[in-house]
């Protein structure tokens, strides 16, 4: 899988390639990920990649050339029979949710334009880009920390990655968990200030102990995101037990 990302900034993304358990993914080549400045074919003394919008207003506007530019090196370079979709971070594209990193995950990866200033040429995106992201409604200063959670969403995901290969079926929105909310986790030691870990985890009894996780899990979500109740309910995820205990919540 590779992962090429036009970016103003390429430093930024330094910590996330050799920090942490997720730098696993991107040494042993798992997520090939390779950084591209636009800079670096724009024209003039300046290198110049943005200008003021036409109809005025505040802000810059990257310019479509040097995007072209770059994305026409980078499908060089890919050497690809189809191309690798643009995928560019923006306010009015899909939100990004478990279900879109599985499929990226899965996918043999994309080209990620992290845009700048108050946007991008309307003109490039119309040609060429494929699809358009969104981390929320909230506007950040570019797009970088937007494909950085991309790539290390779906990074560890791969195969190796983490320490127990099952570690992630047990994330929040997984569909190991009928997309509800995670349970709560405790660790040593037994008792902190007081506060005893929940009886049902020190019991020994595995029934006993998934039934707490799976009851804590549709608590938590029946408190914070009920919306995702609905979800597994009309999906039909929910059982007997399951509708009992929330009806008691």
């Amino acid at each position: 899988m590779r992962f090429d990302i036009i970016t103003l900034f390429p430093e930024l993304f330094a910590p996330l390639l050799t920090s942490g358990i997720t730098r696993r993914a991107y040494e042993s080549g798992l997520v090939d990920v390779r950084l591209w400045n636009p800079r670096d074919h724009a024209e003039g003394n300046y290198r110049r990649v943005d200008d003021r919008s036409f109809g005025g207003g505040p802000g810059m506007v990257m310019l479509a050339e040097p995007l072209f530019k770059c994305l026409t090196a980078i499908r060089a370079d890919r050497q690809e029979a189809q191309p690798a979709p643009l995928v560019l971070f923006s306010p009015i594209g899909r939100a990004l949710n478990h279900s879109a990193v599985a499929q990226w995950s899965a996918s043999a990866g994309a080209v990620l334009l992290c845009g700048r200033y108050e946007g991008v040429d309307q003109r490039f995106i119309d040609h060429h880009v494929d699809h358009q992201i969104s981390l929320g409604d909230f506007v950040l200063s570019g797009g970088e920390i937007a494909a950085m959670a991309l790539l290390d969403a779906v990074a560890r995901l791969q195969p190796g990655v983490l320490n127990d290969a099952g570690s992630h079926q047990l994330d929040s929105f997984n569909p190991a968990l009928d997309g509800l909310l995670d349970s709560p986790h405790y660790t040593r030691p037994e008792v902190w200030q007081g506060h005893a870990v929940p009886p049902e985890l020190m019991s020994g009894h595995h029934a006993h102990i998934e039934r707490w996780r799976r009851e804590q899990s549709l608590r938590l979500t029946a408190l914070h995101r009920p919306e995702l109740i609905d979800q597994a309910r009309v999906a039909g995820h929910l059982n007997r037990q399951d509708e009992a205990f929330l009806k008691q919540q």
